[in-house]
């Protein structure tokens, strides 16, 4: 397995949304969002992208964890927590002092490893799709 600090491809992008459960996104939208990140991270096994994540935002203050998946036939291996390590890698080098970094928690477990706490109850996680 290999893992490669790009975006993944749309392709493989669209299709890891699609396996995992994650809300589909249109290609249309992808190609305009996926340039637009501020780091990405996919993990590569027999020339199929198996993992991915990525980080959206401001580059400074605020950042978001977005887009974490794994092919279902892989997880439980600790290609999410891979994923996830070189994303905190990134954001340590990026996030500058007092940097809010947030993400949708669908497996706390995971990012609590991180040090990821839930927000509530001192705020709460909000959202609206269009």
């Amino acid at each position: 397995m290999m893992l490669i600090k790009q975006v993944a491809p749309i392709d493989d992008f669209l299709r890891l949304r699609a396996i995992t459960g994650l809300t589909p996104r249109t290609r249309a939208a992808a190609e305009k969002a996926l340039p637009n990140s501020l780091f990405g991270v996919h993990i590569v096994h027999d020339n199929q992208v198996v993992a991915m994540g990525r980080v959206v935002g401001d580059g400074a203050l605020n950042f978001d964890i977005v887009d974490i998946a794994v092919e279902p036939s892989y997880q439980a291996q600790g290609l999410g927590t891979e994923i996830m390590q070189a994303i905190m890698d990134y954001l340590d080098q990026a996030a500058m002092p007092s940097a809010y970094i947030t993400l949708m928690a669908d497996v706390p477990a995971l990012y609590k490893k991180f040090g990821f706490k839930l927000s509530r109850p001192r705020s709460e996680g909000m959202y609206i799709v269009k």
